[in-house]
């Protein structure tokens, strides 16, 4: 055994140090300059649409394509209950109250049947709902297919919470890039990182300029500090853009990475009784693997492999607790099936990192095999 094995560590290297250093150089350090408007350019274009807008982090992205769209007191929110804390707070600092939805045993998306039973439900009680905001999870899009014609039936935004699927596509066309806006994180564990970020994408222009200024404490373009209402201080630092510049650069390099680990964890498995990759197809960017473990068929449980692991130094954490269940949503309104607790319960999400050496990769399939081998 040697140095820890970590989930999903950033892949950072030279190139990144001298983007950083032309930026630092070039005297922007603020959260302004020509880093930060190449980077929105360079990830529209990769994610198909016409406008960006960089930001602190994928939370400060949600929280602006909400309040852009009108979301605020009173309405009702449909958030994926299997999520990161995140998007579920990003409903609660408009005021607007979440109501978590249960997911696709097979992907850990939210259900599209569960969605549509839930409008139907608050229709005929008279809410209003704000928006639907799905989410990738792990990096793979949620079912656009089923979810973008309810969106349009019931009239209510779609807001993609593309956080953990840049690089991604559904059917060809690329995450990020579906409903009234998506978002997308830069935080130091995802994809791709600028340290702490994220961006805000969409092809309509009012609803980005909206974004952008609220992003800026809402100043008005005069030469003195004028506000008329309350804005946020959202904006992304040059340094940090010229950082993701860079990461961005070698996406597909770090994609392709992380999907020969995915490959190879789906052929250590492969003849394990019990035990399913959770989700990801061959359009996602494999961001984060998981597997998911029948104890009754596999006759060991998710934990213990978890613990095997740890033994070797080696990262792993269980799959998302549903947000259902987070104390600080106690009384939340939740519609369920029982897909993400038994996610939660059986699920277990392994080294992903594109960092990661061919040593390291070797030493986490052993210890799978050895442990698998006792069982």
């Amino acid at each position: 055994m040697t140095g820890r094995i970590l989930l999903s560590a950033p892949d950072v290297g030279e190139l990144e140090e001298a983007y950083v250093v032309e930026a630092l150089r070039s005297g922007w350090v603020a959260p302004a300059g020509p880093a930060v408007d190449a980077f929105e350019r360079e990830v529209a274009a990769r994610a198909g649409v016409a406008h960006a807008v960089a930001v602190s982090s994928g939370t400060a992205g949600l929280h602006l394509a909400l309040l852009a769209t009108g979301v605020g007191p009173g309405q009702a929110v449909l958030v994926p209950t299997l999520t990161f804390a995140a998007t579920a707070n990003a409903v609660a600092y408009t005021g607007a109250d979440p109501v978590f939805v249960d997911c696709d045993p097979h992907t850990g998306n939210i259900d599209p049947a569960l969605v549509a039973e839930t409008l139907h439900e608050l229709r005929a009680e008279g809410r209003t709902v704000g928006a639907v905001m799905p989410v990738d999870l792990f990096g793979t899009c949620a079912d656009y297919n089923e979810l973008i014609p309810l969106c349009d039936e019931f009239r209510v935004p779609l807001i993609e919470d593309a956080a953990e699927s840049l690089g991604s596509s559904y059917r060809g066309r690329p995450a990020g890039s579906f409903g009234v806006a998506g978002v997308i994180s830069f935080n130091g564990n995802k994809i791709m990182t600028t340290s702490g970020g994220g961006m805000l994408l969409s092809d309509n222009r009012a609803l980005t300029e909206r974004c952008r200024h609220l992003s800026t404490q809402a100043r008005q373009p005069v030469p003195h500090y004028q506000h008329e209402e309350i804005g946020y201080n959202y904006r992304l630092s040059n340094l940090l853009a010229a950082l993701g510049r860079a990461q961005l650069s070698r996406l597909d390099e770090m994609i392709a990475r992380r999907r020969a680990l995915r490959d190879a964890y789906a052929k250590v498995f492969a003849s394990v009784d019990g035990v399913d990759l959770l989700g990801a197809d061959d359009e996602a960017n494999c961001w984060l693997t998981s597997i998911v473990v029948d104890p009754a068929r596999a006759g060991w449980q998710a934990s213990d492999l978890a613990q095997h692991l740890a033994g070797q130094n080696i990262e792993t954490r269980p799959v998302f607790k549903p947000m259902h269940l987070q104390p600080v949503f106690a009384g939340a309104r939740a519609v369920l099936s029982g897909a993400s607790e038994r996610l939660f319960d059986q699920g277990l999400t392994l080294p992903s990192g594109s960092v990661l050496t061919e040593h390291d990769r070797q030493r986490i399939l052993e210890t799978i095999t050895e442990f698998l081998g006792r069982n």
